[in-house]
């Protein structure tokens, strides 16, 4: 049995905490739990990792950690650093391309190793970046087994 990882957008820490009790985007004023949320087998620190490091040039063993929002039986919410969600907004065709190469060659890290997976994914995460900051929130990760 796999974990499953929903990112997710809320306005703040405590709208996101309630979020795995209710599920319902009409109750938290929005938007990001519906269909603009992401599913992925991708783990938030990785995530992390690979803009901070692909992007941001910072070296994988200084990449800042998550903050827990609950911790459940169930789940777990965890915040990503806005450090990770604004870099890809501003960055243009090519610089995706260099990042997905950098996070490729990066050694002893886990995550997506193919060069053209990790662009595709970094390019999913700037849309995903367009649409929180676009509705003024933060980014947020569901997890659950």
């Amino acid at each position: 049995m796999g974990v499953t990882y929903k990112y997710f957008g809320a306005p703040d820490g405590a709208t996101a905490a309630r979020v795995p009790i209710s599920m319902r985007p009409e109750e938290l004023g929005g938007d990001e739990l519906g269909m603009n949320g992401m599913f992925t087998k991708i783990k938030p620190e990785t995530m992390a990792a690979m803009v901070l490091t692909g992007i941001e040039g910072i070296p994988l063993h200084k990449v800042p950690p998550l903050e827990l929002v609950v911790l459940h039986p169930d789940y777990a919410v965890v915040k990503l650093p806005m450090t990770v969600v604004d870099p890809l907004r501003g960055i243009g065709e090519e610089a995706v391309g260099a990042a997905a190469f950098i996070w490729s060659t990066v050694p002893d890290r886990g995550g997506p190793r193919d060069a053209f997976n990790v662009y595709r994914l970094l390019h999913e995460w700037q849309d995903f970046s367009h649409r929180l900051h676009e509705a003024g929130h933060q980014a947020y990760c569901l997890v659950w087994p």
